[in-house]
């Protein structure tokens, strides 16, 4: 999970809100005519997202660890963080924008306090939740496998296998030297040997770096380049203390009329943006949860994890947290599995990743130096392990089969964990309908498929509300 250290300030410390400034508050450009920009000025914001994310992350993760008991990490969704980055700033400031995700945690906080978001939970179909740890199985590896550029775009397909269909340069050959030398590892039942091959492929990488200085890959100008971020050995410079000065950072009425005036259209639009973060929150993090109890054995025989709302109360605090502490919202992180296929099963694991988290503060050039490349190995092999659930799944149940093989394969083709559990959600209502079985179909099933209904939607409404 490291990477979102190095990963968040790339989006969310270099991206300017309406009036043109970083969430640091500083200009994101020198002049006007935005010709040349703050390089000073970005390189302290993105130090300041670091600081604030390794920080959050590090204490909700210590939170869960106490509170809920469970071997699950939190930190900066990916995705969301896009959203507010790329969507929400350029509408408002900084602040501001940070006040929706705040208000985001809050609702869904809510919905945890009453009962509805275990309620939901629980209700969903057991087929449905095997099926949507299979499919985030296949989506951690797909992000993995893209990360590193052993699957990447290619110029006539959507996907090809390296480059032009070849597996060519050093950053790919550190890829699969870290797989196979983890696969002999699990063979051998060495202990620890994901946190192993990690490691030693990261090493491997640095001196690969030092004697051959492949440098980052810059599509075609060096297309076998090492993903961003690459393993390059900090200068002194990078040992910095940390500037928390991100921490509180919030408007929270300001968002809903920007420039003092209150517009119904605007506000209208607004709103289905925080439906949408509250949904993506929302059912990312069951898919996740499912997916690390199942890893670890951790589920009843309903498919529910122990200390189930302690759980989800945590998870819905982070997005609270993350708004408070401008780094976008926390939420429950699918890498958690890894943990959970080395041994974790209590919430111990959880606070020693947290105090990791914690201590990154002061470590982040270290985390930096571990390529996607490395990661990659590991990621891959945690979906294998995740595949295992394909066989809970009745197969020659059209009712189960379909929900479930939609659920599968959007998550990666889609690239989105939401997309892959709302049309899972909407098919499973559909098809029971259509074999008259809607009276078994659970009155939240309903509820939230219809919620999904509107979720995919939303271009449709977007432009409707244009029209006010």
């Amino acid at each position: 999970m490291a990477y979102i250290i190095a990963l968040n300030p790339l989006i969310i410390g270099t991206a300017a809100d309406k009036n043109g400034n970083l969430i640091s508050g500083a200009p994101m450009y020198l002049d006007a005519a935005k010709t040349q920009l703050n390089d000073a000025a970005i390189t302290e914001s993105k130090l300041m997202v670091a600081a604030a994310t390794a920080l959050v992350a590090g204490v909700l993760t210590i939170l869960m660890g106490v509170v809920g008991r469970f071997p699950l990490a939190l930190a900066t969704g990916l995705g969301l963080n896009a959203l507010l980055a790329f969507v929400l700033a350029p509408q408002m400031t900084w602040p501001q924008a940070m006040g929706l995700i705040v208000w985001e945690g809050i609702l869904i906080t809510v919905l945890v306090l009453t009962g509805l978001r275990e309620a939901i939970f629980r209700a969903v179909p057991s087929a449905l939740r095997s099926a949507i740890s299979i499919g985030i199985g296949l989506f951690i590896t797909l992000v993995g496998l893209v990360s590193a550029g052993v699957v990447r775009q290619g110029a006539g397909t959507p996907l090809e296998l390296g480059v032009g269909g070849q597996l060519i340069g050093w950053p790919i050959a550190i890829a699969v030297f870290g797989f196979l030398l983890l696969v002999v590892l699990v063979v051998k039942k060495v202990p620890g040997a994901m946190l192993i091959s990690l490691l030693v492929t990261s090493a491997v990488a640095v001196m690969v770096e030092l004697v051959v200085k492949v440098g980052p890959r810059l599509g075609p100008d060096n297309p076998t380049g090492w993903s961003p971020n690459g393993p390059v050995l900090p200068d002194a410079s990078a040992w910095v203390s940390p500037n928390l000065g991100l921490l509180g950072r919030v408007d929270l009425l300001g968002a809903f009329s920007p420039d003092g005036k209150f517009h119904l259209g605007y506000v209208l639009g607004l709103l289905l943006v925080v439906f949408s973060l509250l949904l993506a929150d929302f059912f990312d993090t069951m898919g996740t949860v499912v997916a690390v109890g199942a890893e670890g054995d951790l589920l009843d025989e309903q498919g529910n994890p122990p200390r189930l709302r302690e759980v989800l109360l945590v998870d819905s605090l982070g997005a609270v947290a993350g708004g408070l502490g401008s780094v976008s919202s926390n939420t429950s992180f699918v890498e958690s599995t890894s943990g959970v296929a080395e041994g974790a099963r209590t919430g111990l694991a959880s606070v020693v990743t947290g105090v990791a988290f914690i201590l990154a503060l002061f470590l982040s050039p270290v985390v930096s130096m571990v390529p996607a490349e490395a990661a990659a190995s590991v990621l891959a092999y945690v979906g294998f392990l995740m595949m295992a659930q394909v066989t809970k799944v009745s197969w020659d149940d059209i009712e189960e089969g379909i929900p479930a093989f939609l659920t599968i394969v959007l998550m990666p083709f889609a690239y989105s964990i939401t997309t892959g559990i709302g049309a899972g959600f909407i098919v499973w209502v559909l098809v029971k309908v259509l074999k008259g079985k809607a009276k078994q179909v659970h009155p939240l099933m309903w509820g939230a498929s219809i919620a999904f209904v509107v979720y995919f939607s939303q271009g449709l409404l977007m432009s409707l509300i244009d029209k006010i």
